[in-house]
């Protein structure tokens, strides 16, 4: 049986789910055309989790995808770094009022409980993995699992305890990177070489990530052995998406070259890589950039929040994240329902 069987899903795209950016509407549109619409949950408070998860079950009767980000209670609690000097002289700088949370990121305990009460049709995971008896806990309530990978080693793993299928996240892919091992930052692997070595380890069902923009790149992921696509920046520019109109326009600028194109790798935003738009923060604080320099996921995203949001505020894009991937340049300003349209037109 295919994924797209398994999944019951029409075609073979799946809308990524990308944290602070997709809404229920979002998943909906695309889950009720036939594709898998997902919602990026790894921020949301869980009571806020819940409610989304019902709103979008009473647009939708099809599958649809829930993501969270594998924390430990440690991480989520703990600040045991100090915000860096370069980033509180900014604040002071432009008079920003700064103060950290109490933590710095949601309790990933609550958040997979919220799951087990509310069951969803697909659960995917990022930033770590999971136990096996979590697996099945969510498969008893019909969850269809499906891991993240940046590397052959992490897809294995993810077979290993039972997941449903692993989306291989290639080096091209916007936003932040999902794999945990050393191996997958060390020596980051693009997606048709991601592909070819996961297929070689395991037989686990493949849903490809990165770069992903037409339906030419659907066709080529699947030549190359995945079953199924995720689509993230293709969807940013997109009516139903949830980002600001200034990141958004930062996006249209870059496929227009009113703006450079060019990403970044960076951990300055998180403490983790992500893949974003060159822009002015990313110029100004690179010497900073060595992982030794900088506080750990999640603990550099809180200190950096309150930057991201004066940013967004103020209409300046130099200091948001642009999360987005290689394919930046081919994203269009357009309602989701075309995009999907447009698609599956050259499927």
């Amino acid at each position: 049986m295919t994924l797209l069987d398994t999944l019951n899903l029409t075609y073979p795209i799946v809308q990524a789910p990308m944290a602070g950016a997709t809404t229920p509407e979002l998943a909906a549109t695309v889950s009720n055309f036939g594709g898998l619409g997902s919602l990026g949950s790894g921020m949301t408070a869980p009571n806020v989790l819940t409610s989304q998860i019902d709103t979008i079950k009473s647009l939708t009767d099809r599958p649809f995808m829930v993501n969270l980000m594998v924390l430990s209670e440690q991480e989520s609690t703990t600040f045991d770094t100090a915000t860096p000097a370069w980033l509180s002289e900014y604040y002071q700088d432009n008079n920003i009022e700064f103060t950290l949370p109490q933590r710095p990121a949601q309790s990933f305990a609550e958040q997979l409980q919220v799951l087990y009460d509310n069951p969803v049709p697909v659960a995917s995971f990022t930033f770590g993995i999971i136990s096996a008896e979590q697996v099945q806990r969510l498969q008893s309530f019909g969850t269809r699992v499906i891991g993240t990978a940046n590397h052959p080693l992490e897809a294995k793993a993810w077979a290993d305890i039972g997941a449903d299928a692993v989306c291989v996240q290639g080096v091209e892919a916007g936003g932040h990177r999902g794999g945990w091992l050393p191996q997958s930052e060390t020596d980051p692997l693009g997606l048709l070489t991601l592909i070819g070595q996961t297929r070689a380890c395991t037989d686990i069902p493949l849903v490809a990530a990165g770069g992903i923009m037409t339906g030419q790149d659907i066709k080529a992921v699947q030549a190359a052995g995945a079953e199924l696509a995720q689509m993230g920046t293709a969807f940013l520019t997109t009516d139903q998406c949830g980002i600001n109109d200034t990141y958004k326009q930062a996006l249209l600028d870059a496929s227009h070259s009113r703006r450079s194109s060019e990403t970044r790798l960076t951990r300055l935003f998180s403490g983790k890589l992500a893949r974003g738009l060159l822009n002015d923060y990313l110029r100004d604080f690179a010497q900073f950039e060595s992982a030794d320099e900088l506080p750990p996921y999640p603990q550099l995203n809180a200190m950096s929040k309150s930057m991201r949001a004066h940013a967004s505020k103020n209409m300046d894009a130099e200091h948001q994240s642009l999360w987005a991937g290689q394919g930046v340049t081919l994203v269009k300003q357009e309602s989701t329902f075309e995009l999907l349209e447009r698609l599956v037109k050259a499927l």
